[in-house]
C-alpha cells in the first residue's frame, strides 16, 4: 500500500496519542481510518473489506483492534438493532441517522437538538454517554 508521509504521520500521531504501539497492522488500519484526515463510520466488515487489497490483516485482527481502539477513546461503537456495530472516528458526542435502505450510518446535525430529562442514574452508576440514532426510511 502506497501511502504519502503525511498519511503515514498522521496515522502514527492518533495511534500515539492514545498511547498505542504502531504495530503493521495498527498502522495499516489507522490509515483506513484516520489517514486522509476524515472521519468514518465503519463495520468490522466494511474495515476488512478495505483492508483485504492490501492482505495485511485477517477479520480476527480487524476485530481486536477496534476494541483495541475503542478501549483507549480513539473510536466510539454504536450499536444498532442490538447486533450490527459501527464504529465512528469522531468520538465527541453528536447524534446519528441510520439509513434502514442501505444500512449506512452518518452524521446527523445537533442544530436544534436537545436532549433532556434523562433519568437518574442507579445508586453506584453515572451515565458515560447517551447514543442517539435516529432511524430513517426513504419515501
Amino acid at each position: 500500500m502506497t501511502t504519502s508521509h503525511s498519511t503515514q504521520e498522521r496515522s502514527t500521531d492518533w495511534l500515539a496519542s492514545a498511547g498505542l504501539r504502531p504495530t503493521r497492522q495498527r498502522l495499516a488500519l489507522a490509515e483506513l481510518l484516520v489517514g486522509d484526515g476524515q472521519h468514518r463510520h465503519v463495520t468490522a466488515e466494511s474495515l476488512f473489506e478495505a483492508a483485504s487489497a492490501s492482505g495485511q490483516v485477517s477479520l480476527a485482527t480487524v476485530y481486536n483492534t477496534l476494541r483495541a481502539f475503542c478501549d483507549v477513546g480513539l473510536i466510539h461503537e454504536i450499536t444498532v438493532d442490538g447486533a450490527k456495530s459501527y464504529f465512528d472516528t469522531n468520538t465527541t458526542d453528536h447524534p446519528h441517522f441510520f439509513w434502514e435502505d442501505t444500512g449506512e450510518l452518518t452524521d446527523a446535525s445537533t442544530e436544534r437538538m436537545e436532549i433532556s430529562n434523562l433519568p437518574s442514574a442507579p445508586d453506584g452508576a453515572e451515565i458515560a454517554s447517551v447514543d442517539v440514532v435516529i432511524r430513517l426510511r426513504r419515501t
